[in-house]
């Protein structure tokens, strides 16, 4: 296996990615490494060994590059490969989970009894040998030719543009740091139900960070984009150009911005970014396993109303080409869009398997690892809410002093209460109905079911982020996506930092 595993590694991409999603997928794992019904048998049979209720194979092949420009010299450029199998066996609430980074028939058997151990102990479960039979799942992110194939002085090529642009934005701007990060990741699922299914998943993300100086006064902003994108998202639009005067025009903003004043106010979320704030204070909590633990501000809590009836808010994994789209789970279930929340009223959670098969309720297809050394939990894919029906314009005229958020670094909440933090990184004072001058220093504080309940105004710009998010939970990061129209909370606490 040694050998085997050697040639992959130093494998060209394009020689594996030809534009076919499933095709891709089985090239590598049945061709090149010989991963066929029989071996997946067995491995599921002893994975069944102490009478578990269900096992599945999660096998993933993942190419990473990445290249970093820093004081207009390249100061880093990588390229990595993965390769592992996940097995999981489930019985009832019960997971064992094991895996191997060598893909020979030995030591994939041992993590499979190693997971069946885990999960119970009992007798024997008779398996019958399945003939697998694969899947076919919409592809929400069609592409013929991936970024990871693109020749790197191409890339390169970008990374100086968008340097030179945003060194040359302002006499101020001191630093400039660009990234440019793609990866195609490869998978194949099993189960002992006898599905199976295939998929290649891109990934790109370029970002452009600035540091600007006046005398003691030192800003930093940055701008990002990205998604499940092909190489053709490089060309066609002037990215390089777009992200470097965003990024140094908002570091320069930020020299003149003020000190944010602190006290309770009306808060306007801005449209996109700002949807960062609703993935925490609300996407979180709706999490299923949090939920059925009863640990979340909203457990028990199906068919109350639990937000102003203007929120209608949704996860989906079917949004074209978005950071957090996914043609099926990491469970081997099917993408979908979720309601969570319907004019205010509490619909739903987002599922893994063993929260759905709790509360006895379909697959949402939020089961989500990081890697086959990760076993699935519920995860977000792109969390919105939906657009409603007022002007930007009218809204922030409806506030006489307040504060609106552009966009945010992150923050945090406390699944249990609800209660959460964010940083605004651009932001404004509202004066008399009008965007006045730009603040800095100050975190927004309040409860997200309370928040929710004190929206009284919903924009029709909706927009969808610029695909730079990845979310952490259990020591998993996974990447996800946000959308947000323009909002208005009527009350929330603005604090100084």
């Amino acid at each position: 296996m040694n050998n085997r595993k050697k040639e992959s590694a130093n494998s060209d991409t394009n020689l594996i990615f030809n534009g076919n999603h499933t095709g891709a997928a089985r090239d590598i794992f049945e061709k090149r490494m010989g991963i066929d019904d029989s071996v997946i048998n067995r491995i599921i049979g002893a994975g069944l060994n102490n009478a578990v209720n269900f096992v599945d194979v999660y096998f993933e092949y993942g190419i990473a590059n990445s290249i970093i420009m820093e004081d207009g010299i390249i100061k880093s450029s990588s390229k990595s490969v993965s390769m592992g199998v996940g097995i999981r066996s489930l019985k009832g609430d019960q997971t064992g989970y094991a895996y191997s980074e060598d893909f020979d028939i030995d030591p994939m058997l041992h993590a499979a009894k190693t997971a069946s151990a885990i999960a119970a102990n009992g007798s024997v479960k008779t398996f019958d040998a399945h003939k697998f039979n694969e899947k076919q799942e919409a592809n929400h992110y069609k592409i013929s030719h991936s970024i990871s194939d693109t020749d790197i002085a191409e890339k390169i090529q970008m990374i100086q543009r968008a340097e030179k642009i945003a060194r040359e934005y302002d006499k101020r701007i001191e630093k400039v740091t660009v990234t440019l990060a793609d990866a195609t990741k490869f998978v194949q699922i099993y189960t002992s139900e006898g599905l199976l299914l295939r998929d290649t998943r891109p990934m790109f993300r370029m970002n452009v960070q600035c540091i600007a100086q006046d005398g003691e006064n030192i800003q930093q902003s940055s701008s990002g984009v990205g998604g499940r994108v092909g190489a053709n998202f490089l060309t066609e639009s002037d990215h390089a150009a777009d992200l470097a005067e965003k990024a140094a025009s908002r570091a320069i903003l930020l020299l003149g911005a003020k000190q944010a004043p602190s006290g309770t106010m009306p808060v306007i979320l801005g449209p996109a970014q700002s949807g960062i704030l609703l993935h925490e204070a609300v996407g979180h909590p709706l999490e299923a396993d949090f939920n059925r633990k009863g640990t979340s501000a909203y457990s028990n809590r199906i068919g109350e109303v639990v937000a102003s009836k203007l929120c209608t808010i949704y996860d989906s994994g079917t949004v074209d080409y978005d950071r957090g789209a996914i043609n099926f789970d990491d469970e081997g279930n099917s993408s979908k869009e979720n309601i969570l929340i319907e004019n205010g009223v509490l619909k739903g959670y987002m599922h893994d398997r063993i929260s759905a098969e709790h509360f006895k309720t379909p697959f949402s297809g939020n089961g989500r690892r990081e890697s086959y050394a990760d076993y699935p939990l519920p995860r977000m894919t792109t969390t919105y809410l939906a657009n409603g029906e007022s002007e930007q314009e009218e809204i922030i005229k409806a506030v006489k002093r307040g504060v609106y958020c552009e966009s945010f670094s992150g923050g945090q909440v406390d699944i249990s209460n609800g209660d959460f933090v964010f940083v605004p990184t651009i932001a404004y004072m509202i004066e008399d109905g009008k965007l006045s001058y730009p603040i800095k220093n100050f975190t927004l504080i309040g409860n997200g079911p309370d928040a929710m309940s004190k929206v009284t105004m919903v924009g029709n710009d909706f927009a969808f982020s610029e695909g730079v998010w990845t979310c952490g939970k259990d020591g998993q990061s996974v990447p996800v996506g946000v959308g947000l129209p323009t909002v208005l909370i009527s009350e929330l606490t603005v604090g100084g930092m």
